[in-house]
């Protein structure tokens, strides 16, 4: 069951990371400029900060199997319409709605921590999250690959038929899960807000999650723009390629959630967090260097995923019977810091090239480390997570 859930969440959060290898060939399909092409994935993440607010509480409120399934089904209409999208706006519109569409896979990581012990449930959403992690950086090869072969547009038909499948395949092998509350929509939505103003470790792992998925953004925007460019002159197919070379992430995440089972949580959290700001120097390197590109780009994705999975550990830990909306919360902050910093990635790199991006990265990563030494100090600890 737990590689079941590993896989649904690396298919469902894949939907938001096809088209970032494409984005100069969409581009130049649609005849827009790469600060235009890269909006795609602000749409996807801010569709996915939507989704989260509105969609991922009801996992609190509704039988779970029966709502993932039709989440899936929707992801699958709104990639069949990003397929046949004739304009870039309504591409763009597409992608929004697979954004919000596919959060489903927040709703299963909160379903995998309830159907675990106490004693092994780091180590469980550690595991479930190194599926989403390779299913964000299979999507970027796998879109690569096809869209060398065959164009753009087979992208999405893909990803469509895989939702469909994906679906019922799930609906078929979940247990029923009843839900935890019986309160009403509008009271559910207030009850995240009543977390957020009542769990400092919550509200510290809201800013931390914000910084680490921006980091992500502020690398992966851009990146197509350079390897496309000069010196390395890629192809979609290579382009596509390199981000296999995030992985090492994958092996990052069960690690930090065997240290959160054991309370060793901080550890996990400062060394992610400096392991993110040592990354970029690296990547600076790397607008010239192919092993520095790659050595920073294995760095930035292992302190990212560590840093999530620590991040996650320490919230669930805290109300067992609001999961979801913890989840909601700390999900919403840790899309709109992805959002928001890739908007500016795609300005930032026009303006500055990636010397600029490189900047913005460290100084992102700095914000991060500051944030965590000043609320360390007044946030009481979470059981069993720091």
């Amino acid at each position: 069951m737990v590689v079941l859930l590993a896989v649904a969440c690396g298919a469902a959060v894949a939907n938001n990371y096809y088209a970032q290898p494409l984005l100069h060939t969409i581009a130049t399909a649609f005849g827009v400029s790469e600060a235009t092409a890269g909006l795609l994935v602000t749409a996807g993440q801010a569709g996915y900060a939507v989704g989260l607010a509105l969609l991922v509480p009801l996992g609190d409120l509704l039988e779970r199997r029966r709502l993932i399934a039709r989440l899936l089904v929707l992801t699958a209409v709104a990639q069949a319409l990003a397929a046949a999208a004739p304009t870039f706006a309504v591409l763009a519109s597409a992608l929004a709605l697979v954004g919000v569409t596919s959060v489903v896979a927040q709703i299963i990581v909160p379903m995998a921590a309830s159907l675990a012990t106490d004693s092994e449930r780091g180590q469980v959403v550690g595991k479930v999250m190194s599926g989403l992690i390779i299913g964000i950086l299979l999507a970027r090869t796998v879109s690569g690959l096809i869209a060398s072969v065959a164009g753009w547009r087979p992208v999405y038909v893909m990803a469509a038929a895989a939702m469909l499948l994906l679906a019922a395949v799930l609906y078929r092998a979940l247990p029923e899960v009843e839900p935890s509350e019986r309160i009403s929509y509008r009271a559910l939505l207030r009850s995240v807000l009543d977390l957020v103003r009542e769990e400092p470790v919550l509200r510290q792992r809201m800013g931390l999650g914000a910084a680490s998925l921006g980091c992500f953004s502020i690398l992966w925007t851009p990146i197509a723009f350079l390897l496309s460019g000069p010196p390395y002159h890629y192809g979609t197919a290579l382009i596509g390629l390199f981000g296999l070379a995030g992985l090492a992430g994958a092996a990052a995440a069960p690690a930090a959630g065997r240290l959160a089972d054991r309370g060793r949580g901080h550890y996990a959290t400062l060394g992610a967090i400096v392991i993110l700001l040592g990354s970029w120097s690296l990547l600076d390197l790397g607008a010239h260097s192919l092993a520095a590109l790659i050595a920073g780009t294995i760095a930035l994705d292992l302190g990212v995923q560590a840093l999530h999975i620590s991040n996650q550990s320490a919230i669930y830990a805290l109300r067992p019977q609001a999961r979801s909306r913890l989840n909601t919360a700390y999900m919403v902050a840790y899309f709109l810091g992805g959002a928001v910093l890739s908007a500016v990635a795609s300005l930032v790199y026009s303006a500055a090239g990636w010397n600029g991006i490189c900047a913005l990265g460290a100084l992102t990563a700095a914000a991060a480390l500051w944030f965590w030494l000043a609320t360390n100090r007044r946030a009481p600890a979470a059981p069993n997570a720091s």
